[in-house]
């Protein structure tokens, strides 16, 4: 099967098209800091010309602890994300955890995104796949590439064929996760563009005992990696101050740092084009 292309707004993601790139703080910590990072990105993506999908999560539901920040939950998560979709411009991602948050965050956002942990939920990504959204699905660190074709047809059964595969890692023992880069090429081949998560594939889940930590270092090297195998899209989060961070810090990239990384990556996608 082809790689098929997906349009989300005025971008278009897959084969012979521009790189994509996914991009915004792990959640959402306040309107205006959200805001102001989604202005930084459409100005970047302005000056770079590169095609920038903004994302941040209103609820993370799945925190290693229960005392950890989620967000500020869907009604104001949503408010917030459709602000930064009316003044900057940008497609807006999000996740989704519950089926009955398909519907308002559809109305809100352009992409609806399945969490990892989520990726066999037949409920949750058919009632996502109802709203006639585009659909991240994001490959279970417990999943093979080609198991991602359920997935696929789960959506195809509700009509809906704009799909794309996100590959984040694969659990390697405890507290690690690895990347296997023929994962890209491989879920190209079922029919969807394959993004790939740069950031939470260089996480270490319950690292920190209350908290996940990570080695934003590798960010580079991975996404580098996976631009050269190919890859539609790289998804990266980014957030002024990681350190400062309430949620994912040790893996988000410095928003200073992420020009640099984008002209790097652009760099070998337009080598391995020509």
């Amino acid at each position: 099967m082809a790689n098929n292309l997906v349009s989300i707004g005025n971008i278009q993601c897959g084969p012979g098209k521009p790189l994509v790139w996914i991009a915004g703080p792990c959640v959402i910590e306040t309107h205006d800091l959200t805001l102001w990072i989604a202005e930084r990105l459409a100005k970047l993506s302005q000056e770079m010309r590169v095609p920038v999908i903004f994302k941040a999560s209103f609820d993370k539901a799945n925190r290693t602890s229960g005392k950890s920040f989620r967000g500020p939950g869907l009604q104001e998560g949503l408010k917030t994300l459709a602000t930064v979709r009316e003044r900057t411009g940008l497609s807006v991602l999000t996740d989704i955890h519950e089926c009955w948050q398909c519907e308002p965050a559809g109305q809100a956002c352009d992409v609806l995104q399945i969490p990892a942990f989520l990726a066999r939920q037949t409920d949750l990504i058919q009632a996502a796949g109802k709203t006639g959204k585009v659909i991240n699905v994001k490959k279970g660190q417990f999943m093979a590439p080609w198991d991602m074709k359920n997935a696929i047809a789960k959506l195809d059964e509700v009509g809906n064929h704009r799909v794309l595969l996100t590959e984040r890692g694969s659990t390697f023992g405890y507290g690690q996760l690895v990347n296997d880069m023929r994962a890209i090429p491989m879920m190209q081949e079922l029919g969807a563009p394959v993004i790939f998560d740069a950031t939470h594939s260089v996480q270490k889940p319950a690292g920190k005992g209350d908290r996940s930590d990570g080695d934003r270092r590798m960010v580079p090297f991975l996404a580098k990696a996976a631009v050269a195998c190919g890859c539609d899209g790289v998804f990266v989060e980014t957030h002024p101050r990681p350190d400062e961070a309430l949620s994912d810090g040790p893996n988000m990239v410095p928003l200073d740092d992420l020009p640099k990384l984008i002209a790097c990556c652009q760099r070998l996608r337009d080598a391995i084009a020509e």
